[in-house]
């Protein structure tokens, strides 16, 4: 639980902020997104010791447990019997988990700096699956694939992959100048990211479908866990690395879930109530899932 509270503690300053000043969080969004996020991905891949094959396999496993929770989230609407907005609202959220401003505080919390790089890799990997297969889900057959795989070039952490990748191959040192204002901005990314959830946390309102947004919770919560840890050990990822492609794939669901959902007019309601209530539980599965994982 100390790995998790503090995080919840500076998601209430967020919380406060938005409901107390009108703190705008769209700007600090933005902020984290375009200037902090790809100087902290570019940090922490120029300055790490991951390997090219674990990278390989961080990034299958991010691709894997997206699509195995995408099949799942599909059977478990059947039953509901949702319209076609509400079924694209609870595949998005059941697919993607918080990663970002959550699940990467939590894993350096809980399994140190050195598992970061490997939590980076899942992360940028996931991002680019939420912008590319998630928007292809939230538009319903409003935009086309090919629009939707153009979209990839929106993410800035993607370019501080690509800038990361020319310095390993290159093998040059980037100068003390840049690294500096780089790793300041780096540090920035971590408390900036959690402040932002808090203020988007401010936002849910009295779910209009209870059950299902309660069967996505769950979805998310419970099957997800046990379905990264399968596929962890089919992939061959031990200590660290395991530790970080289960925490991040267990995480709550993606605040940036609600962007798309009210961007395609997507239940938007029922995706920012997923993500409040998720977030709010996910203390509940994410304490014994660390404890369980081996240090």
């Amino acid at each position: 639980m100390t790995d998790i509270l503090p995080i919840f503690l500076i998601a209430g300053i967020g919380f406060l902020l938005a409901r107390r000043l009108q703190t705008s969080v769209k700007t600090l969004a933005h902020v984290a997104f375009y200037a902090l996020i790809p100087c902290f991905v570019f940090r922490m891949l120029v300055t790490s010791q991951i390997t090219g094959a674990q990278v390989g396999r961080m990034s299958a496993l991010a691709i894997l447990v997206t699509g195995v929770m995408g099949l799942l989230a599909r059977a478990a609407a059947i039953p509901l019997r949702l319209d076609r907005a509400h079924l694209s609202a609870f595949m998005l959220v059941v697919m993607f988990s918080n990663g970002g401003n959550y699940g990467l505080p939590v894993v350096l919390f809980a399994f140190g700096p050195e598992a970061l790089p490997h939590a980076t890799v899942y992360f940028v990997t996931s991002s680019i699956l939420t912008y590319t297969v998630g928007v292809s889900l939230a538009a319903s057959g409003r935009r086309s694939a090919a629009k939707a795989i153009l979209g990839i070039r929106k993410i800035p952490a993607l370019y501080g992959v690509v800038a990361a990748l020319i310095v390993l191959w290159s093998g040059i040192s980037p100068p003390v100048a840049i690294m500096r204002p780089i790793s300041l901005l780096g540090d920035a990314a971590i408390p900036l990211m959690i402040l932002v959830l808090g203020m988007q946390l401010e936002r849910a309102t009295a779910p209009e479908r209870p059950a299902v947004v309660w069967a996505a919770v769950l979805l998310s919560l419970l099957a997800t866990p046990l379905v990264s840890l399968g596929l962890t050990s089919l992939l061959g990822l031990t200590g660290t690395a395991k530790q970080a492609g289960v925490v991040l794939s267990s995480m709550p669901v993606a605040v940036v879930t609600t962007i798309l959902a009210v961007e395609f007019d997507v239940a938007p309601t029922f995706v920012t109530n997923a993500v409040f209530i998720s977030t709010l539980l996910s203390p509940l599965t994410l304490t014994p899932l660390i404890a369980f994982l081996p240090s």
